[in-house]
């Protein structure tokens, strides 16, 4: 009696270990969509210039390598969270910093609308990507690998946007990347494995 005792202990630590890891991650991955948020808002209103948004989205894409990296074993350790929150505390200030300036951009240009639509479908499938982590759709180390192509279209995005201008045909680039990280995110939370 006192061996299966001890075993449904165990596989209840078990599922809270891992119930606890995955809240971890779910939260990082809502602070990545605020952000994202905030970056389009500031498009949006003109307050951020697209050059200034293709600078935050460069260090959005290095947090989310950040994450990728720590969750590529499955777990997310206290120093890497650690790590985590001040790498996007960090975005967070350049936001603001950004923001506040007093550059203005124009929201109704084309190639901040492109931009717009750009920073619009991050913050979509960073939800998809929340949303999989918290129904259990998603483990960790899948989340990790999607966080990786995250930070590759935001990469994208920040490239096309270094000159202050994203075109049609940089935008086509970067849709085509966005399709393809779409497709792996729907292809992760529809496999068989689960949390």
């Amino acid at each position: 009696m006192k061996n299966v005792s001890r075993l449904l202990l165990a596989v209840a630590g078990a599922f809270v270990f891992a119930g606890a890891h995955a809240a971890d991650t779910a939260t990082e991955v809502q602070r990545d969509t605020n952000q994202q948020e905030r970056i389009e808002q500031g498009l949006q209103n003109g307050s951020l210039t697209t050059k200034e948004a293709g600078r935050l989205e460069q260090d959005e894409s290095r947090v989310d390598r950040t994450e990728a990296n720590a969750e590529r074993n499955g777990n997310l350790s206290a120093g890497e969270k650690a790590r985590i929150q001040r790498d996007q505390n960090q975005v967070s200030q350049a936001i603001n910093r950004d923001e506040t300036n007093g550059a203005h951009g124009n929201p109704d240009s084309a190639s901040s609308k492109r931009m717009q639509a750009d920073v619009a479908r991050n913050i979509n499938q960073d939800q998809r990507i929340e949303n999989g982590v918290k129904s259990g759709a998603l483990t960790n180390r899948e989340t990790g690998k999607l966080e990786r192509g995250q930070a590759h279209d935001d990469h994208l995005e920040a490239r096309a946007a270094r000159n202050g201008h994203v075109g049609t045909g940089e935008q086509r680039h970067i849709q085509m990347a966005e399709n393809h990280q779409s497709n792996k995110i729907w292809n992760k939370k529809h496999n068989d494995v689960v949390r």
